[in-house]
C-alpha cells in the first residue's frame, strides 16, 4: 500500500480510531527503527587514534620486531 493511500484510509476513520492508528504507527517506530535514525559516527583519522604513538618514548622498543621477537623467545624458554 503506497502512503498517499495508507493516508486517505487512516483520514476516513473516525477521530478515535485515528488516534489509534496514529499511536500504533509510533509503536511500530519504536520497534523498527530505521537506518536514518542512527547516528552516523564521524570516521577518526587513524593518526589522531589515542593509541597511535603510546610507545614512543620507550627505550626498550626501539625496534618493535626485535623486541617482540625477544619476548616471544623468553616466553618460549620459560614455559618449557
Amino acid at each position: 500500500m503506497e502512503a498517499a493511500n495508507i493516508a486517505r484510509e487512516i483520514a476516513s476513520l473516525p477521530p478515535e480510531a485515528q488516534k489509534q492508528a496514529m499511536d500504533f504507527i509510533a509503536f511500530l517506530k519504536t520497534r523498527y527503527p530505521t537506518t536514518q535514525a542512527v547516528k552516523k559516527t564521524r570516521r577518526t583519522r587513524l593518526a589522531d587514534e589515542p593509541f597511535i604513538g603510546m610507545w614512543r618514548d620507550r627505550e626498550d622498543i626501539q625496534d618493535s620486531t626485535a623486541w617482540v621477537h625477544d619476548l616471544r623467545q623468553r616466553e618460549w624458554e620459560r614455559g618449557v
